[in-house]
């Protein structure tokens, strides 16, 4: 897999996961709300630490400024 997150939209994704996260256990994670926003918090901590996004891959957006070596 190639990364197209880039180190900015890394940290985003990561706050945006741990603010997920603390507003799923406000609204509590039993309820629609709470398994919606644990699903969200999910994805952003995985992508952000894989640091590819299959989304961006469908549309193709890069946000990472290092390139893969051409082989």
């Amino acid at each position: 897999m190639t990364h197209n997150v880039g180190s900015t939209d890394r940290i985003i994704r990561f706050v945006v996961a741990a603010a997920a996260l603390v507003v799923a256990l406000v609204v509590g994670a039993g309820s629609v709300g709470g398994i919606v926003l644990l699903a969200v918090a999910a994805i952003m901590a995985v992508t952000g630490a894989v640091g590819t996004c299959p989304l961006y891959k469908l549309v193709g957006v890069n946000t990472c400024k290092i390139q893969p070596a051409k082989r």
